[in-house]
């Protein structure tokens, strides 16, 4: 059994699952998706921070003292269809998926008995969001399902109440955020625990490791559940299960423990915005770059959409998801359940990335840029004469190859038209029996 200590918990291996999975998508869907207008933070930027552009949003476009609890009815979700995101996840690839059970605003997306009139079954939709997607996914999909958890919350008077006094006292983690999360996995076990916003308090006066020795040793979930580093001020990238350490997290080199890059498709925010403008969107090449420099460096790939305020993933964010689907039914065999390679990236060739499929002892070089010679030089494999064998994946026929010395090679790529690209946007070569 788990103690409740860093020492214990750090210590519980994490389940085998998710590193295979290697590709999840996030959603940020919440009363923010409402406004929609510069970032899911619209309440602390506006009320807390008074940032220009915000205040003057409301002003221009809502009648005097509208409060940001005024939003919660018109958070509405007539077009949530839980079976049509279930299928548009599935076509992406991912193998997991995480959503947004309450953010920093509190509110939350399934009838919780600690969110008194401040939930989607109350308020808004009048619909347990959570039931109907973990249904979905589970029934159409074989994703893990996984929920995103904010610790704490910007205008609760209890959180306020304990920032007051220094977290000696903590009226807020017992009578809200500790029930809820016991709530959440008992209800509906998700496979993931994604916490986040520490409000600057330590993990004591969460109770972090406390609920994570319960939720290791006796909750429903406890085999298969894997949990990130969010748990308080100062566990991030050093207590948890895997590291997320910043967000938007890619560091470029290999770490010695497992992690994971959550970023967005839109540049700039991770809730919907109606004001986005097409530059905003990351392009599907940029994607699959992420993912393959991700991937090659040990870690997972999170990937964000915002779903708008009546229940729709946008066709930009749709397209996008099914882009990176076709991409990885070509390459997926580079990415599911490989291992990173002695190198992550080619000396040689910039834009190369490199992954290990240990069961066919394979390593897999992810190119992004196709040469305009045709000919393309890896610095880092060492090929044996008469063993090495070079695929383009995708693509019937063996190619030719060169050694370069003691290591590196050059390989003849097929002359083929756009058309007959096994995909458009980054292209595997898997080499066998290489040193």
């Amino acid at each position: 059994r788990y103690e409740p200590t860093w020492g214990s918990l750090d210590a519980r291996p994490l389940p085998a699952w998710f590193d295979e999975a290697k590709f999840g998508v996030f959603i940020h869907w919440g009363v923010f998706s409402v406004p929609s207008f510069g970032s899911e933070w619209f309440w602390w930027y506006w009320q807390k921070e008074k940032r220009e552009p915000y205040v003057k949003f409301m002003d221009t476009n809502y009648p005097p003292g509208f409060s940001y609890e005024d939003f919660g009815p018109l958070f509405t979700a007539e077009f949530f269809d839980a079976n049509q995101w279930a299928d548009i996840l599935k076509a992406s690839g991912a193998k997991y998926v995480v959503l947004t059970s309450k953010h920093h605003e509190g509110f939350t997306l399934w009838g919780s008995k600690y969110s008194w009139n401040w939930n989607a079954v109350d308020v808004g939709p009048k619909r347990d969001l959570v039931a109907e997607l973990a249904t979905s996914v589970r029934s159409r999909t074989d994703l893990h399902f996984g929920l995103y958890h904010s610790l704490f919350e910007w205008f609760n008077p209890l959180f306020l109440e304990d920032a007051t006094n220094a977290f000696k006292t903590r009226k807020f983690p017992t009578s809200k955020s500790l029930p809820e999360l016991y709530e959440i996995v008992t209800k509906y076990q998700p496979e993931i625990i994604w916490s986040d916003g520490d409000g600057n308090a330590p993990d004591s006066y969460w109770n972090s490791t406390g609920f994570l020795a319960w939720l290791y040793n006796d909750s429903p979930v406890r085999d298969t559940v894997v949990t990130n580093d969010r748990w308080g001020a100062g566990s991030i990238c050093a207590h948890g299960g895997f590291y997320t350490c910043s967000d938007r997290y890619n560091p470029g080199h290999l770490l010695p423990h497992k992690w994971e890059n959550c970023m967005t498709i839109d540049r700039s925010s991770w809730g919907y915005r109606r004001d986005a403008q097409l530059p905003d969107y990351l392009a599907i090449e940029d994607l699959v770059k992420e993912l393959a420099e991700t991937v090659s460096c040990g870690g997972n790939l999170l990937m964000n959409i915002g779903p708008t305020h009546d229940g729709r993933i946008a066709v930009v964010f749709e397209e996008r998801l099914r882009q990176v689907g076709a991409w990885l039914k070509v390459n997926g065999e580079a990415i599911y359940g490989t291992k990173p390679w002695r190198a992550q990236n080619d000396t040689v060739t910039p834009g190369v990335w490199y992954t290990f499929s240990p069961e066919e002892g394979k390593v897999n070089a992810i190119f992004l840029n196709w040469p305009v010679s045709g000919i393309l030089e890896l610095g880092e494999p060492q090929p044996k004469l008469a063993a090495t064998q070079v695929k383009l994946a995708g693509y019937k026929e063996l190619l030719k190859w060169v050694a370069l010395g003691e290591k590196g090679m050059v390989i003849a790529l097929p002359q083929l038209t756009p058309q007959q690209l096994p995909c458009q946007w980054g292209w595997t070569l898997q080499l066998t029996d290489v040193n």
